[in-house]
């Protein structure tokens, strides 16, 4: 058995719950601290980390009792990050000390920000990391916690896209009533996840249908932004390889298409499509039309697309642009109105979401023009 002292976010217990696999209000806990250290938060992250600081003392939770397997769930957790787990003497509020073990970052590893609060962070974060906690664990004994760490940025969007697709208002159904969930299996991992789900769902004459199996490709929320010049009547795209599409055997894997790109945690859909904007086309956009949301393949993918056209000024396109670390080669180019529409209607756009929108700007482009 092993005794460990948690600074930051596993002093959530319903995150310690979820990594440890079982429910964390029957473990041996008490509050406690660690003398000549502090907390601060991480520079632009959400999560905490700890140094040594003479004089100052870091609280968190001492947890009593871990089994080995515990420990092996916690290692898996954490293990991707370069924490060093070292036994230090903690104190507890009445002044017992105890020897626990601490999860250590590398000093060089993050910079230190200002304080970090656990109350704020749950606020914040709590719901979106409890999601996320969820399917780093259930690749335990699967996987080397350095995939899950190469993968942790595509998790946090898909957990956070999760919270999203809660909040969108229900229909006539209820899933709770209408769909039963009878095994669901995360089976592969990467930049997307790969998931399988047994279920039954109820038909419209009334009755439970039949177990289905079905999968799905697991991806986050996206925004998508058609830049649109009024006073010239033009809009931009962009081209760029597409390996899914050479992977479906298409003789044209560069796409044209608009603006695009997945939604960070924190990040409104509105401040996705202008940080966009600026990565892949060097354009400041002004207002934005919001053109719809929607599912981009109801039948295979997660992918919500919420969809706008953004007022620029075009007067110039770039080449070999995108975001620093995402292997993004993109070039830009200016299209006449006129022009968009005639691809349209000879079959040249093989983008959705760049036909919605072209459709949208259709309906919507005299009112632009007029300056409403």
């Amino acid at each position: 058995m092993s005794d460990l002292f948690f600074y930051g976010t596993l002093r959530y217990p319903a995150l310690l719950s979820r990594v440890l696999g079982r429910d964390a209000d029957g473990m041996d806990m008490v509050e406690a601290h660690l003398e000549g250290h502090a907390v601060h938060a991480v520079r632009g992250e959400d999560f905490p980390m700890i140094r040594s600081a003479p004089g100052e003392r870091a609280s968190g939770l001492l947890v009593r009792g871990l089994s080995e397997e515990d420990i092996a769930r916690l290692v898996f957790y954490e293990g991707g990050f370069d924490f060093d787990l070292d036994p230090c003497p903690v104190k507890t509020k009445d002044g017992m000390v105890s020897f626990a073990r601490v999860f250590f970052p590398d000093p060089d590893l993050w910079q230190p920000a200002g304080p970090w609060s656990l109350e704020t962070w749950t606020r914040e974060w709590g719901a979106s990391t409890l999601i996320a906690a969820d399917e780093v664990m259930s690749y335990f004994g699967r996987i080397d916690p350095s995939e899950v760490l190469r993968s942790f940025p595509a998790i946090r969007k898909r957990a956070c896209s999760r919270l999203a697709a809660a909040e969108r208002p229900a229909a006539d159904w209820d899933t709770e009533r209408d769909v039963v969930d009878i095994g669901h299996r995360r089976l592969a991992l990467s930049f997307f996840g790969f998931e399988e789900m047994d279920l039954r769902h109820r038909q419209h004459d009334g009755s439970m249908g039949p177990v289905l199996r079905r999968s799905a490709l697991m991806t986050a929320q996206a925004a998508v932004v058609l830049p649109y010049d009024p006073g010239r009547d033009s809009v931009l795209l962009v081209e760029q390889f597409r390996p899914p599409v050479y992977m479906a055997g298409d003789p044209n894997p560069w796409v044209w298409e608009p603006v695009a790109g997945l939604v960070d945690p924190g990040e409104s859909p509105e401040e996705a499509a202008r940080r966009e904007a600026r990565e892949e086309a060097h354009l400041d956009l002004g207002r934005l039309e919001r053109a719809g949301g929607c599912y981009s393949s109801t039948g295979s993918s997660t992918e919500y697309v919420h969809l706008f056209v953004g007022i620029a000024d075009l007067d110039h396109t770039v080449s070999g642009v995108g975001a620093e670390g995402e292997g993004e080669d993109i070039r830009s180019a200016i299209l006449s109105f006129d022009e968009l529409m005639s691809r349209v209607d000879t079959h040249q756009v093989n983008d959705l979401p760049l036909l919605s929108l072209a459709l949208w700007l259709a309906r919507h482009r005299a009112r632009l023009r007029n300056g409403v």
